[in-house]
């Protein structure tokens, strides 16, 4: 057997019964050559006490588990696994976001640092609801034939957070990254992310953000630690989605990218979202200030 897939969820009375941990080791022992497993929910054991024993999956290329964070970490520590994998998720259910930073944080710091893979160039994409937060972390490829490894974290909380929740999430999640390596960064979401972490990601070369306001638009604050430095020195291109345009935002764009690109620097920018009535000279003003322009209007 090369894949084992299990996925048992919460169901009327009779309850499908949890594999016990000695029941799951015994099927991954018997099947060494295993290169996908896929768990989720009530198939991760819950009877874990704290044995040493660990079972050697030296073939596996994909591994996705989901469920309850303690069970899917004290999974976790009793498989060997090989240096790398082509895909690895984990989606851990909590009731509060305390746990987060304490289950996924150690574990993903040791694995994007196990290898030589994640210390390449590396992408991030991320997708938030008010209780759900999901990142990505692949490595760039060279190549669209080159197979890149992907490693998938999110966390699904029990009931909505507010937007500092959110934004906490979001930190606890991307800190394990070797951010130096970041070179493109992807979110989907709303979430306005702190300064510093952005300030962590200097070799930003791509990014995409939806943007409820411009005001002050990934800028220092001139009264923090980052004052007078640019937060995406190396930024070349600018992706801006479900923009809602007024006369006050082209200012605040038009601001924005005179102060990036002041020194020298050039970069191109993708703008989405309302954009009634564009009037040709904030046209004119921001292509004189970019490489390349583009935008679509989204009634």
């Amino acid at each position: 057997m090369t894949t084992l897939s299990l996925e048992i969820i919460d169901s009327p009375p009779p309850p499908v019964p949890t594999p016990t941990t000695s029941q799951l080791f015994s099927i991954l022992s018997s099947n060494p050559n295993l290169r996908e497993l896929e768990l989720t929910a009530e198939a991760l054991p819950k009877d874990a006490d704290g044995s040493t024993f660990q079972v050697p999956l030296h073939h596996l290329k994909v591994l996705s588990l989901s469920g309850d964070p303690y069970r899917l970490f004290g999974l976790l520590r009793q498989l060997i696994l090989p240096e790398m994998l082509d895909r690895i998720d984990l989606t851990g259910s909590y009731s509060t976001v305390k746990g987060v930073s304490q289950n996924i944080g150690p574990y993903m710091w040791e694995y994007f640092r196990r290898g030589t893979w994640f210390q390449d160039r590396l992408e991030i994409s991320s997708y938030s609801t008010s209780s759900f937060v999901s990142v990505s972390v692949g490595v760039v490829r060279t190549e669209i034939t080159t197979l890149a490894p992907q490693a998938t974290l999110a966390v699904a909380i029990d009931a909505p957070l507010p937007r500092g929740g959110l934004e906490q999430l979001f930190v606890d999640l991307i800190t394990p990254v070797p951010r130096e390596r970041v070179v493109s960064f992807a979110a989907d979401t709303w979430v306005k992310l702190p300064e510093e972490l952005y300030s962590t990601m200097p070799n930003i070369e791509s990014l995409c953000l939806k943007v409820e306001s411009l005001k002050g638009f990934l800028q220092s604050d001139p009264r923090g630690p980052h004052a007078n430095m640019k937060l995406f020195p190396s930024l070349q291109a600018l992706c801006l989605k479900e923009v809602d345009m007024d006369d006050n935002e082209w200012g605040h764009l038009i601001a924005y990218l005179t102060y990036q690109t002041s020194g020298g620097q050039t970069i191109s920018l993708d703008l989405s979202g309302y954009l009634p009535c564009i009037a040709p000279e904030m046209v004119d003003k921001v292509e004189s200030l970019v490489r390349e322009f583009n935008y679509r209007h989204h009634p």
